[in-house]
């Protein structure tokens, strides 16, 4: 559920906002990530009029509203302004008409003022709505930037997914989050995970403890978000598993209705778990690029054996001298 309250108090500096009135209805609920401008609104023409919606007065709206008499300045906003509206903000410092300051008040609206321009204010309104209502979910694992590359490490509690990431971090990759990483998706088609402020830059590392990463590797070794571009799953290894051998089989794993790659790495004494992982990276850049080492290799194999076969079979004229 989206306040109001938790809004303004979270963007205000971001959008230079003071509330002016309507105090009493800061826990509103927003139930849609939009913003607009009243529009032909305001001239009494209500038909599909977006009623839950933030309303951004600009200064056309606020010069519209000064030239209409007293009546009809409170008809179309009492028209506009409903027990629905969770919010109204006025762009460039404008001064509220007295009379949306009154419908405010009355119908308990938070009325806000900002110092930016409308189309500035409708931008970064719509921006950070998108964000507070994109679908999120928490996992386990641990999320790390690798040659630009979001990679999240996942696997069975101690098969070694930290200290995975902590030898990537040691070759100069970078950690977004540790054991809890939360995944947002960002404008309808990509992932993005981040960590919580209270394990930001820390890792868990069993016989050592917590460490702090940014302090012991420095700055440049962290980052608070990054993109979610391929999921690794560290398993032990098992005799009796078959493991794809060639890279034909890609697979994919549904997180919050976005495909990412998926990729199963087993492990066991004697493999660098560090290198394979940059490699998985560095192939997954390759296949992004339209090169894709596995199937240039089966195209190979198919072209060797069928000119194999052709040598082999033989031509008509050689059967019938064989026949005289």
């Amino acid at each position: 559920m989206h306040i109001v309250e938790d809004f303004f108090n979270k963007y205000k500096q971001n959008l230079s906002l003071e509330i002016i009135a309507g105090k009493k209805g800061v826990r509103r609920v927003m139930k849609h990530p939009e913003a607009q401008r009243p529009g032909l609104s305001l001239s009494g023409y209500l038909k599909n009029h977006a009623y839950k919606r933030i309303l951004i007065f600009g200064k056309v709206e606020i010069f519209y509203l000064r030239d209409l008499d007293k009546e009809t300045r409170i008809e179309r906003l009492r028209g506009i302004l409903t027990a629905e509206t969770p919010a109204v903000i006025v762009a460039r410092k404008h001064t509220p008409p007295k009379e949306l300051v009154e419908a405010c008040e009355k119908e308990g609206i938070p009325l806000f003022r900002s110092s930016m321009t409308t189309m500035n204010l409708i931008t970064k309104i719509t921006y950070f709505l998108n964000e507070e209502f994109s679908p999120s979910m928490t996992c386990h694992g641990t999320l790390v930037e690798a040659f630009g590359v979001g990679v999240l490490i996942q696997g069975d509690s101690s098969v070694g997914k930290s200290e995975a990431a902590l030898g990537l971090i040691e070759r100069g990759h970078r950690l977004i989050s540790d054991d809890v990483v939360r995944v947002k998706v960002q404008e309808g088609y990509y992932l993005e995970g981040s960590g919580p402020e209270l394990t930001r830059h820390l890792m868990e590392i069993r016989g050592i403890g917590i460490i702090n990463v940014a302090n012991i590797y420095g700055a440049v070794c962290v980052r608070d978000q990054k993109s979610l571009d391929i999921v690794v799953k560290l398993e032990e290894w098992d005799d009796r598993h078959f493991y794809d051998r060639i890279g034909l089989d890609e697979k994919h794993c549904d997180i919050l209705g976005v495909k990412v790659p998926y990729h199963i790495l087993p492990v066991k004494p004697g493999r660098d778990v560090v290198l394979l992982l940059e490699t998985i990276v560095l192939n997954h850049r390759l296949k992004e690029m339209g090169y894709n080492s596995a199937k240039e290799f089966n195209t190979k194999l198919l072209e060797t054996i069928s000119r194999k076969q052709k040598s082999r079979k033989p031509s008509w004229k050689h059967i019938r001298e064989n026949h005289l």
